[in-house]
């Protein structure tokens, strides 16, 4: 059994779909409650084994309810995709607003964290069960404009690596998913915003570059939901759904050992 956030669209959207079709029942959180739903009645007439749960996954009380919907629903939950997440609003660092750094921080970062502490010690007790926690490319190389996205994600990394260790010799395992340009929304995330943040549209030109870029350079969620299931299956830790992130990783890793000062990372045509 597993539970998805983030369900409604994207890659989650295609997760609740793999895991469906892996024979696994599945609940589906999102924010969003009328994508939410509509997504969950087209696999219900399906036949899917699918229910929703709608939810702000950076409010903790909100998990620690999903938890028990998923328990009370299922039984039991087997796999946790953490999941939900927000972009950032393409502003320079210091320009980043205080309301900003609470959105992306508590749904890109403390979203996961209140999952782990929701759903941990429920598989910890079964003694079985997996959790995967999506970071992103973004969480292990910085580019400008972006820094409270890349605080969050960068965070994702480090909770999940430490997670890993915690967990060893439990029967929990642990994935980090770093996807590079993937066929989502994750650059119209501020529509989902609280209103009394007052966060319009992404408005720094490396935003509208990068929404380019994921026009013609952007996998299908699906394709990513395959990676995971893999992982799972092979107990892996790092799901890196690009070669050219483990160029850009290789890149980063011997520039910090050099003592350079960090730059834009290019690795422009790489396979």
């Amino acid at each position: 059994m597993a539970v998805v956030t983030g369900a409604a669209s994207g890659i989650g959207l295609a997760a609740a779909e793999r895991f469906v079709a892996e024979g696994m029942s599945v609940v589906m959180a999102d924010i969003e409650a009328d994508v939410l739903n509509e997504q969950v009645q087209r696999l219900q007439a399906d036949g899917a084994p699918v229910v929703p749960f709608v939810l702000d996954v950076s409010v903790a009380a909100e998990v620690a309810a999903l938890r028990d919907f998923a328990i009370s629903s299922f039984g039991s939950v087997h796999l946790l995709f953490n999941n939900a997440g927000v972009g950032g609003t393409g502003r320079p660092t210091w320009k980043t607003s205080p309301a900003t750094w609470d959105w992306v921080i508590g749904v890109d970062l403390l979203g996961v964290a209140y999952g782990v502490e929701a759903f941990a010690p429920l598989m910890v007790k079964q003694g079985v069960g997996h959790i995967v926690n999506t970071a992103s490319e973004a969480g292990l190389c910085a580019t400008p404009m972006l820094g409270a996205y890349h605080a969050a994600k960068y965070g994702v990394v480090g909770l999940s690596e430490t997670l890993v260790m915690e967990l060893a010799g439990t029967g929990v395992g642990v994935s980090c998913l770093c996807p590079e340009l993937v066929d989502t929304k994750i650059f119209e995330s501020t529509r989902n915003a609280p209103a009394h943040l007052g966060l319009g549209k992404p408005d720094h030109a490396p935003i509208e570059l990068l929404e380019s870029f994921m026009k013609t350079k952007a996998i299908d969620p699906a394709v990513v939901a395959g990676n995971v299931v893999d992982a799972v299956r092979g107990d892996s830790f790092w799901i890196l759904t690009h070669d050219v992130t483990h160029l850009r990783a290789r890149h980063r890793n011997e520039s910090q050992q050099r003592g350079d000062t960090p730059t834009m990372i290019s690795t422009s045509g790489a396979k």
